[in-house]
């Protein structure tokens, strides 16, 4: 597949992937070389990433626990001290091997570790594949407020090797998956079409249907690198998602929801939401419900806690002057960005969810 050209870095596909890997470490002269894994991708993935470099340089692994609960300064602050300890200078390089959380937060420590070291990402997620890893958006959560603090700045080059599919578990999968959605309802309704039939989708195609989510992706954030418009046609779904997401991030009693679980239920809400502000057809939004149920099986969400979720609202970040603004659709493939939304509607489109 041929390579993806953003402003200031290069997403590079398959096998290919590991030929511009080898021709950058020959020639950029890094003085080290730190990889920062997770658990789970020092066990599954380290090993198919050191049998690919082929020349022998000074390599040093971090590894943290895996998980959004481990995506904060605490976490930043330790790898800042391990970084300092292992002498790492201004010409190393961080190749983060992980999912969204280790692309984020290793973006995060590339940028800020002694004002800024070169970083490399090769994201091992379905999700970190098609969203987290492109565009340059780094960042940690705050407490259980998502990306609050963070930077834009691109990697150097971004390496997407769908091997590392592999190992991942369906619900990791299908992470990944409600961000796909997410581009084709913003933006192509062809593409959206397509993944609605993922019975139909073989492994083979998946790669396909990345590389052209990635696409979709690098065209938005090209035009707009530092979300000045378009670009915050991505978060479609986010709005409520994230809410959603950090709210039960810190209820221990409630059930775990992976990233892109949360963002399916904003997305649903947000295409009612839709149908009563822009010119969504009501069969439109039947037709996002039911794909987007068919893949993340409904969560009961109790009326007692819509409130609490909504009070989240104000701390997104897209708002302004303390104003809630939303991303929604016209029709599935053109959306519309800020967007004003009253509560008593907000309200309405948990009541909807909560009754398909």
């Amino acid at each position: 597949m041929k390579p993806i050209v953003s402003k200031d870095s290069i997403v590079y596909f398959g096998e290919e992937c590991y030929t511009a890997l080898n021709k950058y470490l020959s020639t950029a002269n890094h003085s080290k070389i730190c990889i920062l894994v997770d658990n789970n991708t020092h066990e599954h993935c380290l090993s198919l990433l050191m049998s690919k470099i082929e020349k022998e340089y000074d390599i040093e692994v971090i590894e943290i626990e895996s998980g959004e609960i481990h995506k904060n300064i605490e976490t930043c602050s330790g790898i800042w001290n391990a970084l300092s300890e292992l002498n790492m200078d201004r010409k190393s390089l961080m190749i983060n091997l992980g999912g969204g959380v280790i692309t984020d937060l290793g973006g995060f420590i590339a940028c800020t570790y002694k004002r800024g070291i070169s970083y490399i990402n090769i994201p091992t997620s379905l999700l970190a594949m098609v969203d987290a890893s492109v565009g340059g958006k780094t960042g940690v959560d705050l407490g259980n407020l998502k990306n609050m603090v963070g930077v834009i700045s691109e990697s150097e080059m971004v390496l997407v090797d769908i091997e590392y599919l592999d190992t991942l578990p369906t619900n990791q999968m299908c992470s990944g998956f409600a961000e796909m959605l997410k581009h084709g309802l913003i933006q192509d309704r062809n593409y959206w079409e397509k993944l609605s039939n993922l019975s139909q989708l073989s492994f083979d195609d998946l790669g396909h249907m990345i590389y052209d989510s990635v696409s979709i992706k690098n065209k938005i954030v090209f035009e707009d690198p530092t979300e000045q418009n378009i670009r915050k046609y991505l978060n479609f779904g986010h709005t409520l998602g994230h809410a959603i997401e950090s709210f039960y991030l810190t209820h221990p009693e409630k059930p775990v929801l992976l990233h892109g679980e949360a963002i399916a239920i904003g997305m649903i809400m947000e295409a009612f939401i839709s149908t009563e502000l822009l010119s969504l057809t009501i069969a439109d939004l039947e037709y996002i419900s039911n794909v987007i149920l068919a893949t993340f099986p409904k969560i009961d969400i109790n009326p007692e806690d819509y409130q609490n979720i909504m009070n989240l609202l104000i701390h997104d970040k897209k708002n302004e002057k303390g104003i809630v603004y939303f991303v929604l659709l016209h029709t599935i493939g053109e959306a519309k960005y800020n967007c004003t939304v009253s509560d008593e509607l907000i309200l309405q489109s948990f009541e909807y969810y909560s009754n398909l």
